[in-house]
């Protein structure tokens, strides 16, 4: 099993009802919803303007998260191209009233830095 991410997550957020499919667990598509947010954040960053989701690929979903439940998406960039950025993310889950922490799903995606004209802009090029 994989390590605890030693860095900050991009966001933390708290299993809700609300999310819950109806087998009791968190929904996959708010786990994948809150991923797309923190790839998001970290690529808006990173480029200083609007990065929004082109693609998504490699999910796994590899533990259950459960209404409670704390979780922490990790994000870090894999690789940039021209305009365009890979971000993986990792969520890990710790259970509401202890310490135990687990690999909840892991994915990747991919975003594209936009001016304010609506197009591709260079990742590391100048705010327009």
């Amino acid at each position: 099993m994989a390590d605890y991410p030693d860095f900050a997550p991009a966001i933390r957020a708290t299993a809700m009802a609300a999310d819950a499919n109806p087998y009791g667990s968190i929904f996959v598509g708010w786990l994948m919803g809150q991923m797309a947010l923190a790839a998001g954040s970290v690529a808006s960053q990173r480029c200083r303007g609007r990065a929004p989701v082109v693609a998504a690929d490699g999910f796994s979903f590899t533990a259950p998260v459960q209404v409670g439940d704390e979780v922490s998406f990790f994000a870090a960039i894999a690789a940039t191209g021209r305009t365009s950025m890979t971000v993986d993310v990792d969520v890990w889950r710790r259970e509401r009233h202890g310490d135990g922490t687990e690999r909840a799903a892991t994915g990747s995606f991919t975003l594209v830095s936009m001016g304010a004209d609506g197009k591709p802009r260079p990742v590391d090029g100048e705010l327009v």
